[in-house]
This record gives structure tokens, sequence and C-alpha cells, in this order.
């Protein structure tokens, strides 16, 4: 059955992925089952968005019981829980204002056309230039990709959108020398997800809040990897003793249903009036009921907290490795968004691992990211790491 539906699927679906020959078909907490009946520990999560795990019974009830109710309606009317969902975010963050959409690309799509219609509105149309960082990742819709400082995500699309420099992630004076009359907003991630998994200190991030306020820019932070208590805050900003103007979130918000969110101080969300932007999904009552359900459970049952100690204990264990094996260079990250920086392709450590029964993720070609459900247990760490250990030994007879 796998094989048969392996070669269906590469003849029927856009090979903008390079998959693994399995086929999933189960899941149940930081488990995946293929159509072989193998188990998976699985430290991917859907790429940070399972956060609560698969199939989690609680957020499908509520799926469920929305689903029996009402699925979609148009934005033209009001419905409870988009609104019930918007009240949760505002009360939980910096924001006044919600912007519903339907994933991270399109959450900064909204996060940069905002930026534009509010200088647009006071009247300083010059200012249409944002500054992003180099090895940053924003998405693939043209905005987005335009943003992203990663040759490799532009390449083949040019001519690309004009309006974006580049700097060094954590160069608080590559900011400064960067800004100029035409600059409207600095936009960045607090933790480079995709660009391998880079961290910066919390004097550069209340540095960077500084610099924005005298030079009267917006501060967009794109939280769609680091969101929803993947660092061991509700929110990565919180880290940093500063708040953004403008924040993205998507991916984990409803534990594996499309949506996202850009959220927005009111003076700047006011730039946003009827008929400026729109979606026509953004914000069903069936994504919201869902991501309502996530919400609740990672404030109520401490799910963020525990990140953060578990979070903790899986760095040690991953430092602990780096001092057994010279081909790891470093550890990095917060809560369970952790990478590991090797001197060696990390891709077959991936498939060994695999073989082995835990997924696991490269990115950058040389680094190992590690980012499992919330829920993940020590137990399961100790296993991994245990592998891990095994897998660098080999690698060291090899040479």
């Amino acid at each position: 059955m796998s094989n048969e539906t392996i070669n269906l699927a590469d003849s029927v679906i856009a090979q903008t992925y390079k998959r693994f020959p399995m086929v999933m078909t189960q899941g149940k907490g930081v488990m995946l089952y293929d159509s072989d009946e193998r188990a998976y520990t699985d430290f991917t999560a859907g790429i940070a968005v399972c956060n609560l795990g698969h199939a989690n019974s609680k957020v499908a009830d509520a799926i469920c019981e929305q689903a029996a109710k009402l699925i979609h309606v148009s934005n033209l009317y009001y419905t409870l829980p988009q609104t019930e969902l918007a009240k949760v975010l505002v009360a939980k963050s910096f924001a006044d204002r919600v912007f519903f959409c339907n994933s991270g690309a399109e959450a900064n799509e909204a996060a940069i056309k905002l930026v534009r219609r509010y200088f647009y509105e006071k009247g300083e149309t010059e200012k249409i230039q944002i500054i992003s960082m180099k090895k940053s990742f924003h998405g693939r819709t043209m905005a987005a990709l335009s943003a992203t400082g990663q040759e490799k995500i532009r390449k083949g699309f040019d001519p690309v959108l004009s309006g974006f420099d580049f700097v060094p992630f954590g160069d608080i004076d590559a900011v400064k020398n960067a800004i100029g009359p035409e600059t409207g907003a600095v936009m960045l991630e607090p933790i480079q997800g995709e660009g391998g998994v880079c961290c910066t200190d919390k004097n550069y991030f209340k540095a960077l809040r500084k610099i924005c306020d005298e030079n009267g820019i917006l501060l967009i932070l794109d939280e769609i990897q680091t969101g929803m208590g993947r660092t061991g805050k509700f929110f990565a900003y919180e880290h940093f003793g500063i708040e953004p103007d403008i924040m993205t979130l998507a991916k984990a918000l409803a534990n594996g249903l499309p949506v996202g969110a850009m959220l927005a101080k009111e003076e700047f969300a006011k730039a946003f009036s009827p008929g400026v932007h729109a979606s026509t999904f953004g914000g069903t009552p069936l994504v919201c009921a869902a991501a309502l359900e996530v919400v609740r459970i990672l404030t109520e049952e401490g799910i963020v907290e525990q990140c953060e100690t578990t979070g903790q204990y899986f760095k040690e264990k991953l430092l602990w490795l780096k001092e057994r094996h010279d081909a790891i260079e470093d550890v990095r990250g917060m809560g369970l968004l952790l990478g590991m920086g090797l001197n060696i392709n990390g891709g077959r450590i991936v498939e060994q691992c695999m073989e082995k029964g835990f997924l696991i993720n490269c990115i950058q070609d040389k680094v190992l990211r590690f980012i499992p459900p919330l829920i993940i247990e020590t137990e399961a760490i100790d296993r991994l790491v245990s592998c891990l250990d095994d897998i660098f030994l080999k690698e060291r007879a090899v040479k």
C-alpha cells in the first residue's frame, strides 16, 4: 500500500517537496505511525505546529463540536469563536487588534501591507523600506520571500518585490547604518528557525526597540515559529523585556489547522479600514474554535512552563553529546526550539534516526533542529539522545 500511495502521489502532486519514502497514517501524542505500522517518536511536530501533539482529544472535540454547528461564514458577519479568539490573543499580548488569515506567509504579507498603509495614511509615502535580516525566513509568497534573507528561497523568482534591505541578525550597528528616510520598519524573528536556530541576546532587542522609537519606525516580530509557548514563554518577545508594534503568528496556533494571525497596536491597526485588506477563509469558526482550545490548554494545563523545564533538560543533554563528539560544534536555542550545529552533513543523521524510529529535522545542511511537541517527556528525550550518541560514535568509526 505504501509504494502504491507514493507512486500515485509522485504522479499527481507538484514536486515541491523531497519527501521521505513513508506514508503517515496516524498520530497520537508524540508518536506517528506509517502505513507499514512502524512507530516514530516525533521531534518535528509538523515543523513546530503540533505543540499539543497529534490527535489531541480536547482539540478534536472542539473541532467536531464546531463543525456540527458552523464551519464557515463570510467575514461580512460576526462569529463568536473568532471574536473570543481575538479577545484572548489581545489579553495575552501587547496588541489591541488581530487580523486573521490562513498561514504564516499571509500573516507576514498583512504585516508588510500594514506598514505601508500606515505611513500612506500619515502622508509619509516615502517610508516604504523594511529592514530585514540575513538568513531570515518569512514565507513563500512574493512579498514574504522578498522579505526573506536567504538567496536560495528567492532564487528564480526575480524580480522580487523591492522595499527590503538586509543586515546581519544580531548586529545593532548594521541596523543603525541601514536606517534612512525611506525606512518604515524593522522585521525579524526572535530566533531564526529556518535560518539555523540562530539566537542573539536580550540587549540586542532592547537596543532595537530603542532605535525604532527614536526613528519613528515600526518593529515587527515574526513569531510564527517561536510563538504559542515554543520557547518557554507564550510569546518569545517576553524573554527580552520589549514589545513589538506588530507580531505575526501561525504554525501552532490551531495545532495543525491552517490559521495565521497578525497582531498590532491600535495606532497602527487602524490603518486597516474596511476594504483595505481581507481574507475569505481568515478566522473561520472551525479554526478559531480549535485555536481557542489550544490557547486554553497551553494556559491552564501548564504546558508552557513544562516546555521551559523540559527544554532546559533537553539542551543539557545535547550539550552532553557535544562534549562527547567532535562532529558537534555547538548547541543553541530556547525552550523546545533547539539546534545542534555540525561540521558534517546532517542529512544522513536524520536518515539514521528515522531508521531507529525518531523523526528529526536538518536545516542549512549542517544544523539538526529539534522542535518536538511541547508535551514531550524526558524519557523520550533520553531515548533520542542515546540514539544520537550511537550514531555519532559510528560516524567517528567510519572516519
